[in-house]
């Protein structure tokens, strides 16, 4: 298959340029509007109770459950001139907006409700707030949000107005990522080029990945506007499927090219050494983005609309990646020819640092070969200590404490975040945390309600508890009750809370107001349930997650390698990496270490969804590099006597040919990523820095240190399968199919 698509787009190369072109033009067309239709959340699914008592809410008591707080300042205090005339402008704005409901605000209940003007006061008195739910499905709020901001927001006549709560959240953090993907694209693909015209010399040589990677950039953005039209799409997908389709493309075309250039170097006609790349190589690059896309399809298992975006999109943008590295790359390079090291930039400059031409030495000459054997001359040491080294590393990981994402997501620079903080700082119950109790069905007496709020409201931490049947303040009535909380259709009550929500203070919180009796069925809402049933949604499907990756890296490894050692052996490297990465991650996120460098605010504890997105891509980008050393290698035993010292040599060959194309794609997909990590957004900021620092790893300290010890300890064990199964690969295993037995291998270049 391989070899005949290699025919196909050599034998056609400018139709199928042209055809990439104009698919380029289309998707990047089509996809330019893909922000606008995602959704800044997608973090919730139907079933969750907070969720179903949060929709009960909106149905029986619009306004309830506010998700739109507006924030008055002014240094006069919240009664002088100023401050009330700006309020009782935006409160009237709000009030005749159709696709708002149940606008409340401190000026208007100051006279009427002393209790909940005081609850929507600062302690200072120079802040008030404005509450509100915006209507709509999660991009519909997502979108009147942005455009009641952009009214609202800003400082008038000593009067400033910020805008918060969840809806102005999230319409924050996606005009943030918008401008972070700006950003970033405009530092990884410039970086980008510069590296590689280091690792190839060639100009033309090194734009040929960047080309490639410019086209997945363009398909990602048409894969992600199409799936807008029939699902909620993550607007974190805008910058990580981005990155994702860049860095595959890139470390894909460097592996084509890079073996192109070598079967060259051996001999091999044009034709001959496209299509010898690409039965390597390419077969190389097939194996690892199927490992890719099948790790990101695992995430379809979450019922969360943030992680099925990924999935659906991460697949789609990894067969773009191979794709066009299989088609695109043969097309370009038969036309190339052996211009493809034209334009060599390292003659000039080796005759200004007054260097002579670039010697060839034989891959048993090479640094890499010498320090490859260094270690399998010593494997137990270098295994152990490196093994130890790894899981100090993830030490950090086992502290670890998860909670869903707030404002303090994005930078103080933002309005909802200084809503937030003074949200958390200067009142005296954070408006945006507060719990909702309702209890759909009820029709039991008045009474009932005001026991149970007054009981709720003996719950440490809890300033007040509103109800149909009164405010009660630490079991006492303090205040008449609120009509409009009961209705035909049942009741619901407000609790306010100082608690954060993710914090262990606020879950053991909500686990006393759960245990408070109720007087009917009820459902518990607000942002600690919210947490909390997400938090069980997602661990509950981690079991299977995992399991469903680990079955598939095992099965792909076998077809590719015939034996059923080497896949259980990348299982638990992989693990070892991960486990190095993420503590750091801790360590660094949760503990808020290098926070001042980095410009984030750690809030104790890491967004959930993360780790679980950032495994499942580590993963895959792991076994890039499992896949492409393991070809070298096996390439190298199945030419040889199949002995223990063979075994030996073919590890050192394998990395000694790898080992500069492993370091130069793992410092290019780290340059992608950590222009990701540019982002403003403390998720964004996590997800680069900790798949550059797995990528790193696994390019380093685990490809040139660990695998080839424990290769060198397993011996020819490496290479064994059960009889049964070693049969089953010769039938259906995914065999290399030469055109021809290549040329005798030149010399490799030294760097």
């Amino acid at each position: 298959m391989l070899t005949s698509l290699a025919r196909f787009a050599m034998s056609r190369p400018r139709a199928v340029l042209v055809a990439a072109l104009l698919l380029m033009i289309v998707c990047g067309g089509f996809g330019a509007t893909a922000k606008s239709h995602m959704v800044g959340g997608g973090y919730l699914t139907p079933e969750l109770e907070s969720v179903r008592a949060n929709d009960f809410i909106d149905k029986h008591f619009p306004g309830g459950n506010p998700n739109f707080i507006v924030m008055v300042s002014s240094d006069g205090g919240v009664n002088s001139p100023q401050a009330r005339a700006e309020a009782e402008q935006i409160t009237d704005l709000l009030n005749h907006d159709p696709d708002l409901t149940g606008v409340q605000s401190y000026w208007t209940s100051a006279a009427t409700r002393a209790d909940l003007a005081t609850a929507l006061r600062s302690q200072d008195g120079k802040r008030g707030l404005i509450m509100a739910t915006v209507t709509g499905t999660d991009t519909e709020v997502q979108n009147r949000a942005v455009k009641l901001s952009a009214k609202l927001d800003g400082d008038r006549d000593g009067v400033q107005v910020r805008v918060g709560g969840m809806a102005g959240t999230f319409a924050d953090i996606n005009h943030q990522v918008e401008q972070d993907l700006i950003l970033a694209e405009s530092i990884a693909v410039p970086v980008s080029g510069l590296l590689l015209i280091l690792v190839f010399g060639s100009v033309i040589a090194a734009g040929l990945p960047l080309v490639v990677g410019l086209f997945a950039i363009a398909a990602t953005l048409g894969i992600l506007r199409l799936m807008t039209v029939f699902m909620e799409v993550s607007i974190f997908a805008l910058n990580m499927t981005s990155a994702l389709g860049l860095a595959l493309a890139i470390d894909y075309s460097l592996f084509i090219v890079s073996r192109y250039r070598e079967e060259l170097g051996n001999g091999l006609d044009t034709r001959a050494a496209i299509a010898r790349a690409v039965q390597t190589a390419g077969r190389t690059v097939v194996f690892s983005g199927l490992t890719v896309a099948l790790a990101l399809a695992a995430l379809a298992v979450f019922p969360q609309p943030f992680f099925k975006s990924f999935a659906y999109a991460g697949v789609a943008v990894v067969a773009a990646a191979v794709g066009a590295s299989l088609l695109l790359l043969p097309a370009a390079l038969i036309l190339l020819g052996d211009r493809v090291n034209a334009w060599d930039l390292r003659k000039p400059l080796r005759r200004m640092l007054g260097r002579g031409e670039a010697r060839q030495v034989p891959p048993e000459q090479s640094g890499w070969y010498r320090w490859v054997t260094t270690v399998m001359r010593w494997p137990l040491p270098f295994a152990l200590v490196t093994t130890a080294i790894l899981l100090l590393l993830g030490s950090p990981f086992l502290s670890a404490h998860f909670g869903t994402p707030d404002d303090r997501m994005i930078g103080t620079f933002a309005s909802s975040r200084q809503v937030g903080d003074a949200l958390r700082q200067d009142f005296t119950a954070n408006m945006a945390s507060s719990a909702v109790v309702v209890l759909p069905g009820f029709h039991g007496a008045p009474n009932e309600i005001g026991g149970y709020a007054a009981a709720l409201s003996q719950v440490p931490g809890i300033p007040a508890v509103m109800s149909g049947d009164g405010v009660f303040v630490k079991g006492a009535k303090m205040a008449p009750g609120i009509a409009q909380m009961t209705g035909p259709d049942g009741a619901y009550l407000s609790v306010g809370t100082r608690e954060a929500p993710f914090t262990d203070a606020g879950k053991e919180q909500l686990a006393q107001l759960r245990a408070v009796p109720a007087p009917g069925t009820v459902l518990f809402g607000g942002a600690a349930a919210l947490n909390e049933d997400t938090m069980d949604s997602v661990i509950t499907r981690l079991p299977l997650a995992a399991g469903l990756i680990a079955v598939i890296t095992l099965v792909l490894l076998f077809l590719f390698t015939g034996s059923v050692v080497l896949p259980v052996k990348a299982l638990i490297l992989n693990a070892l990496s991960l486990t190095a990465t993420f503590g750091a991650m801790i360590w660094v996120f949760q503990n808020g270490h290098l926070a001042g460098v980095l410009g984030f605010t750690p809030t104790g504890s890491v967004d959930i969804f993360m780790p679980i997105l950032m495994f499942c891509l580590a993963f895959g980008m792991s076994m890039d590099y499992e896949v492409f050393l393991l070809s070298r290698i096996r390439e190298e035993w199945l030419t040889s006597d199949r002995s223990r010292a063979a075994n030996t040599r073919s590890v050192a060959l394998g990395v000694a040919r790898t080992g500069r194309i492993f370091t130069a794609a793992a410092g290019l997909m780290a340059v992608v990523l950590l222009a990701v990590a540019t982002s403003q957004v403390t998720a964004m900021k996590l997800f680069g820095i900790g798949l550059a620092l797995a990528v790193i790893a696994d390019a380093t300290i685990i490809r040139g240190l660990l695998a080839p010890a424990l290769m060198r300890l397993m011996s020819t064990s490496n290479w064994w399968a059960p009889k049964p199964l070693a049969a089953l690969h010769k039938r259906i295993g995914l065999e290399e199919q030469p055109g021809g037995e290549p040329a005798e291998r030149a010399p490799a270049l030294t760097p």
